[in-house]
């Protein structure tokens, strides 16, 4: 598909946590058109929400934590010999409070990751986990308020499926964002890179090490307790959204 790559394009993609988000930024982040923008209401969230993070003060000094200056900000001009602006947006840090005005004149798509990897991904990294800090409803929700606001339904993209086969599943994606393929997507310099949040230290060691997507993914774990009563309630809303997969 060829597109007019003069004009500014904006893409949002919604994701839960620990959900190989960041891996997809930095695909992205390897198109040299691109401008990469991490967690912009992070601050916001956990400003309104009362919640406390691992690096919370640096986050909170980093990052506006007013949704209305975070809003303006996503919509400003991009830096000059920049066309192509990626926003890796989390579900959970959007709430209902916030405005979501801003959506209309951005691109959308969703990426999914089965509940079951994302809830032992996150307990691994945080102490305590539920259904809100995974962000799966707050997915669900999003999905169809943003259809509503742009009319047209966002593409899913499946981090198993993408897993299995980016060169396969990257062209599609870039297809329904109406925007060309490009192979360097496939990979990346190590590293970390200026996008990248105040948080990534406690949060990015895995994917500071990438320069790719990496093998398929293995075997699903097999969740117990709590978490596994999580899983089962997350997992209606992961199906639903899957349906509109590229």
């Amino acid at each position: 598909m060829s597109v007019d790559m003069t004009q500014t394009i904006r893409i949002a993609m919604w994701s839960g946590p620990r959900n190989m988000s960041t891996t997809i930024m930095r695909s992205f982040g390897a198109r040299p058109e691109a401008v990469c923008v991490d967690e912009p209401f992070y601050a916001a969230w956990l400003a309104a929400a009362g919640e406390v993070h691992p690096m919370q003060e640096e986050i909170l000094a980093s990052q506006s934590s007013d949704p209305a200056v975070v809003a303006r900000e996503l919509l400003a001009p991009l830096p000059p010999g920049k066309t192509l602006q990626y926003q890796k947006q989390m579900t959970h840090h959007m709430l209902e409070s916030f405005p979501l005005d801003w959506v209309s004149g951005v691109r959308h798509a969703f990426l999914v990751r089965h509940p079951g990897r994302v809830i032992a991904s996150y307990t691994k990294k945080m102490g305590d986990v539920s259904l809100d800090a995974i962000g799966v409803p707050q997915q669900e929700r999003l999905y169809r308020e943003i259809t509503e606001r742009t009319g047209k339904a966002p593409p899913v993209v499946d981090s198993d499926q993408l897993l299995a086969d980016p060169p396969e599943v990257l062209p599609r994606l870039c297809d329904a964002l109406g925007i060309d393929w490009d192979p360097s997507m496939l990979g990346w310099a190590p590293g970390a890179k200026p996008e990248d949040g105040a948080w990534a230290p406690h949060w990015y060691d895995a994917v500071w090490k990438s320069s790719g997507f990496g093998p398929p993914p293995g075997d699903r774990p097999v969740l117990e307790g709590k978490a596994a009563d999580i899983e089962k309630e997350a997992l209606e809303s992961y199906e639903r959204l899957l349906q509109n997969h590229v």
